[in-house]
């Protein structure tokens, strides 16, 4: 409970802070609670359209049901409504939706809150996702955000870029296709162990997070993978063990995601000024699964659209082209075979955000993340 002051302190109180750490904005959306926008890589967890630009893709989500509760309608991102991007946006208070990259509109003064580089169906590896036909790698996401949006940046804000992108969130969600895609599809050397796959996964990751860094990003916010052997894709055609899930998938996940928290400690003393947030999500969602109607949901098993299966031409993951969707869309974990609905990303959102348990976000939360001084 909050204690009433009047305005009149509220102002004083709100000056001396500002005068006191020199971090004082002119308004909260221009700032966005901190910070002033997103730069987001990574696969279609977090893609909000990029793969609609690429003809030859078939990881794509630009038609009904998908965006059935979005206001704009079918985008490309890859649930019912709002994906986690969006509402991380509602909480940082920015004042627009973060832009593609692949949009040929995306320049100029539209790229000045961030832009979204993720590509459904890519990896941390440059080969995962050849299977769903021309995805972005997240080696091409960082080019791209390398050789045209920094020059484009540093036009329009007067400022060098090593100067101005402290100020912005890099948010990387990806490996989930590494495993789904790439390793269990026999798609890497077949001697290779779980383990050093993962170590190599890892490890390449770190890699491209230090190229960020050299290019002047300080704040990151890692996503975890999320609980592959529980998607409604997999468990469909999978030996279900006794507590619901798929547990050779969700041991790789776990694998990975252990593997990505101890990246945090690795390159904080890698990456002098740097400063990180683990969003666990696997840990978020498996709580849902585990126990969906203390979380509010009625359905943790079942895709909420029609999905399209390999006989009509699918892949046992996508919504059917115009197929149906349930009514009670957020009392449903997953809206189609693998991702989740707008109301679970609600939820990761939302405790990536303020949640003060380290199992959910190590070492911090995104709110503390963003008022963090950088170097």
């Amino acid at each position: 409970m909050t204690r009433k002051t009047p305005s009149k302190l509220i102002l004083s109180l709100s000056l001396l802070a500002c005068f006191s750490t020199c971090t004082c904005h002119s308004s909260a959306n221009d700032e966005g609670a901190g910070i002033k926008g997103l730069f987001v890589f990574g696969s279609s967890l977090v893609d909000s359209g990029n793969n609609n630009f690429l003809q030859d893709s078939m990881a794509k989500a630009d038609y009904l049901p998908y965006g059935i509760d979005f206001p704009l309608g079918a985008t490309g991102r890859f649930t019912n409504g709002k994906n986690v991007i969006d509402l991380l946006g509602d909480h940082l208070k920015l004042p627009s939706l973060i832009p593609v990259f692949a949009d040929p509109s995306t320049k100029g003064s539209k790229i000045v809150h961030g832009v979204n580089y993720a590509s459904g169906g890519s990896g941390i590896l440059d080969d995962t996702g050849l299977i769903a036909g021309h995805v972005i790698s997240l080696s091409q996401q960082i080019r791209n955000f390398e050789k045209v949006t920094l020059p484009d940046l540093e036009a329009q804000l007067e400022r060098r870029s090593r100067v101005v992108l402290p100020k912005y969130l890099f948010v990387v969600g990806t490996g989930g296709n590494d495993y789904s895609f790439n390793y269990f599809l026999g798609k890497s050397d077949s001697n290779v162990s779980l383990q050093a796959f993962t170590a190599n996964l890892t490890a390449s990751l770190s890699q491209k997070l230090m190229k960020l860094f050299n290019l002047g990003a300080r704040r990151f916010v890692l996503m975890s993978v999320n609980p592959l052997g529980c998607s409604p894709s997999v468990m469909l055609n999978q030996q279900i063990s006794r507590n619901g899930c798929v547990q050779g998938l969700n041991r790789a996940a776990h694998l990975f995601n252990t593997h990505l928290k101890s990246l945090v400690d690795v390159l904080k003393s890698e990456m002098p000024g740097s400063t990180f947030v683990y969003v666990n999500s696997y840990k978020i969602i498996r709580d849902i699964i585990r126990n969906p109607i203390s979380k509010g949901f009625k359905d943790a098993s079942r895709s909420c659209c029609e999905v399209a299966s390999m006989n009509e031409g699918g892949n046992g993951i996508l919504c059917k082209r115009g197929g149906r969707a349930c009514a009670e869309r957020s009392s449903h974990v997953f809206f189609d075979g693998l991702h989740p609905t707008e109301a679970v990303n609600a939820q990761i959102a939302s405790k990536a955000y303020e949640s003060n348990l380290k199992t959910e976000v190590y070492p911090t939360n995104i709110k503390n993340l963003v008022n963090s001084r950088v170097l």
